[in-house]
Formats: C-alpha cells, structure tokens, sequence
C-alpha cells in the first residue's frame, strides 16, 4: 500500500475517532443541560398519558360518542379536574386524548419531512452547481415562495376535512425547511479533507453523503426538529380550530378550543383545558429543542 493511501486512511480513521469523541462529549453536555432533562422529562411524561390513556384517563369512554346531559357544564371538582363540556364529557379526559393525535400527527410528519427534506438537501448540497442542485433549490423555492400556514389551509378546503389531510397539509409545507439547512450545512463541508480523503479512496459518493457527511450535520437537523414539533402542534391545532382538520366527536386540541369558544366566558374552564394543553406540549418540544440546541453549540 502506497504512502498516499495511507494517509488518506488515516484521515479517514481520525474523522471517524473525532465523530465518536463529539458524540460522548454531547452526551456529556445533555445530562448537564438543565434545559434538555426538563424538556425531556416533560415530554416523556405527555408520550406516556398519550400512550396509556385509556388506563390513565378517568372516563375513558368520554374520548368517543358519549352523551350525559345531567353533568354538563360542570365546573372543575376533585372528580372532574377540568370541568366537563356542553355534553356533559370530561374535559381532562378529553385532553389526555388530544395529546396522543397530536403525537400521531407530529410523529408522522416529522417521519416523512425530516428524512425526504435531509436526503433532498444531501444531493442538492454534494452536487452543488449541477443538475440535482438546481432541480431540487429550484423545487423547494416554489414550496418556500407560498406563506405555509395559507398553503396548509388550501390544501385542507380541498381536500376533505379530516386529521388525515391535515398531516398531509402540513407536510407538504415543511419539507423544504429542510432542505434548504442540510444543503447550507452540506455545501460548507463537502470540500472537507476527510471528504477529499474518501473520493481518493474511491469511497461511492451515496456512502460519501451519509457515512461521511450526514453524521457531521445530524446534531442541527434533528435540533430542528424538535423545535418544529411545536410548530407542528400549532399549525394542526389552527387547522383544527378553523374546521379543516380532525372533525368532532375526535379528541383533537385545536378542534376543541372552537367548538368550546362559543361558551366563554360563561363556562371558562371549558377553553382553559385545551389551550392549556397546548401550551404544555409547545413548552415540553421547546425546552427539549433549546436544550439540544444548547448541547450541540458547543460541537
């Protein structure tokens, strides 16, 4: 084996040690972020009563077709924490519920934009000034150019109004987002040493990408998204709200905050449940994402 290629393999294996070294040391600095735990015990707590709800709710049957007309309009008490609605249903119920869509509906569009929008911004970004850049730039400027939220509700009034459509809504408006940052993040590095090292080797460019690049780009990305999970939950609570997204007897946050309006101030603890609901899930997404963003500062 000739010096040269000796060289190149010990770029290569030097890279790999200081991938692991970051990777400790992030670690480190996570179980040290107050930030990080606290948004991470926060959210554990909100996927577990998502998940168990039928087993943590009180009135599990309330989150379906239910009618009590004796209790409606019940304010909060230690058998109804949150009071009930005009259909004698239990608010607390209710919510615990809405928490597990609106885990579906972030889980399934994070799934589909966060890998569609980093492959896409991985070609366009190893690429750069050639076709797959301008295709793919090209593409995402046309998504970037229309107001999301505008795009999101024009999607949902033609589509048929359902938790379904809004996902699809949502995703359609989010995946150039990503994109646009993996190609940022892929066009400073793809004439790093360790690249050059690889192309030497004769290493295949799709390897190259996401052997050698993505790991050095993924802390950003996935901070990203879970900063944008909270973002998901307000645009699919305003979709809800306006009556495009989840449509009653569904347990959805956004759909309950509308159908609830109309008896504030009257029977306030009806819309203090939902919006409150909200508000924790938004804080529990935004304290995790500020504090992996606050870990992966320091790389």
């Amino acid at each position: 084996m000739s010096n040269t290629s000796k060289d190149l393999i010990f770029v290569l294996k030097k890279e790999k040690e200081m991938k692991r070294e970051r990777l400790k040391r992030a670690w480190f600095r996570f179980k040290r972020s107050k930030l990080a735990l606290t948004g991470l015990i926060l959210f554990s707590a909100l996927l577990v009563m998502a998940v168990f709800a039928e087993s943590v709710t009180p009135y599990p049957k309330h989150a379906e077709t239910y009618v009590n007309f004796k209790m409606r309009f019940h304010p909060p008490d230690l058998n109804h924490l949150l009071g009930t609605d005009h259909l004698g249903r239990d608010i607390l119920t209710r919510v615990i519920f809405g928490f597990r869509l609106a885990f579906i509906m972030i889980g399934i569009v994070i799934s589909i934009v966060l890998p569609v929008g980093t492959v896409l911004g991985l070609v366009a970004g190893y690429y750069k000034g050639r076709w797959p850049d301008y295709a793919v730039m090209r593409f995402a400027d046309v998504f970037v150019s229309i107001p999301p939220l505008i795009l999101a509700l024009s999607i949902c009034a033609i589509l048929e109004p359902n938790i379904v459509n809004a996902m699809i809504a949502v995703t359609l408006m989010w995946w150039p987002w990503y994109t646009r940052m993996v190609y940022s993040m892929t066009s400073a590095i793809r004439d790093e040493p360790y690249v050059w090292a690889a192309r030497a080797l004769g290493v295949r460019d799709v390897s190259i990408m996401f052997k050698e690049i993505l790991p050095n780009i993924l802390g950003p990305v996935l901070t990203k998204a879970t900063l944008d999970a909270a973002w998901v939950i307000l645009i699919g609570s305003a979709i809800s709200f306006l009556g495009l997204g989840a449509q009653p007897p569904t347990p959805d946050l956004g759909t309950m905050v509308s159908e609830y309006m109309v008896y504030f101030p009257r029977y306030w603890w009806m819309i203090i449940g939902p919006t409150l609901g909200i508000a924790v899930l938004i804080m529990a997404f935004n304290l995790l994402g500020d504090g992996l963003r606050e870990v992966f500062a320091g790389e």
